[in-house]
């Protein structure tokens, strides 16, 4: 028993061995590929897979894609944020001098206000230095509509929904549902305020006025942004278009909002077209393989997790207390 029982673990310390040999290898290769195609020393490494050749030596159209509700607090397997991955994507296309135009393939509902506007500075940054198209896909509301702002050039489908200029701060009460099983909250606070959008009670008209009023100021902002963006009056879109409505590609393009009608293919000839550059390629970023990467992705996978759902889940969850540029028919 004894030497069957050393005879396994042998064997059990060599797999493990051998498995780890492996998993070095497999992460020093990749991290070889991934800086293969990186600018610089700019975040992440990342990878070019080619959409559309080009020719020979006539220059890169970068697509970096923006699809998803926009947060900042999305830890991926990577171990990195949205925003985090956009960024690094924005940095490495604005240092490599091969990319001569950048199209931004826009999938998202919105999402988080800060998370929306570091975005957008960012996209504001290589727009500086070189032509930068969105592309609509399915739905570019809120947030999305936001950072498509900083663009030259806006193609839209005509199914694409789009627009929802507005904010909004939800909170949840649920003092009722205290008051029938018994149970009281007990607040201990320095000011009045610092409980503000508690659900454990009714909000006060003095609280209210002050959420009002934190929503308008950043509605304002996003207004202006809009204004400037599309050369439009901003009080001509408080009073119309700019009150959160969604609007359909179309009529977007009917009421200013965005450039052209197509496809992303459409957007890939106005970026060469822009760019001055006909022939250049069309390449896409990806996350590329590191060691570190490989690690915490095997990490994140060790991690048991269990979930029990009852009924329909919502696409997206708010968070009380912070501000999102979402459409209200997109989350709860």
């Amino acid at each position: 028993m004894k030497k069957s029982g050393c005879v396994l673990l042998a064997v059990f310390i060599a797999l493990c061995g051998s498995l780890f040999f492996n998993l070095l290898l497999i992460g020093f290769l990749g991290a070889g590929e991934a800086e293969s195609v990186t600018s610089g020393s700019v975040g992440q490494p990342l990878k070019e897979v080619v959409l559309e050749q080009g020719a020979v030596g006539a220059g890169k159209i970068a697509v970096i894609p923006i699809q998803g509700v926009i947060q900042s607090n999305d830890q991926s397997e990577w171990g990195s944020s949205m925003v985090d991955d956009i960024k690094n994507a924005l940095r490495v296309a604005l240092e490599d001098d091969e990319v001569k135009a950048v199209v931004l393939a826009i999938d998202s509902p919105g999402g988080e206000v800060t998370a929306s506007d570091i975005i957008y500075h960012e996209v504001l940054k290589v727009q500086r230095e070189k032509p930068v198209v969105v592309a609509m896909s399915s739905l570019a509301a809120s947030g999305a509509y936001y950072i498509a702002c900083a663009a030259d050039w806006i193609v839209a489908n005509d199914t694409t929904f789009t627009g929802s200029i507005g904010v909004i701060i939800q909170s949840l009460n649920y003092q009722g549902l205290f008051d029938k099983v018994g149970l009281d909250a007990v607040v201990f606070k320095s000011g009045k305020f610092k409980d503000m959008l508690s659900g454990s009670r009714p909000i006060t008209p003095e609280e209210q006025r002050y959420v009002e009023g934190m929503v308008q100021q950043v509605y304002l902002k996003f207004l202006d942004i809009v204004a400037q963006a599309r050369d439009l009056p901003a009080e001509e879109l408080r009073q119309g278009l700019a009150d959160g409505r969604i609007l359909t590609g179309r009529d977007a393009q009917e009421a200013g909002l965005v450039d052209q009608l197509g496809y992303l293919e459409d957007a890939f000839a106005m970026a060469r077209d822009l760019a001055k550059a006909p022939e250049a390629e069309v390449i896409r970023y990806e996350q590329g393989m590191n060691f570190q990467r490989l690690l915490r992705f095997l990490s994140a996978g060790m991690q048991a997790k269990v979930e029990l759902q009852l009924g329909s889940s919502p696409v997206f969850r708010m968070q009380p207390g912070r501000a999102y540029l979402l459409p209200e028919f997109y989350a709860w």
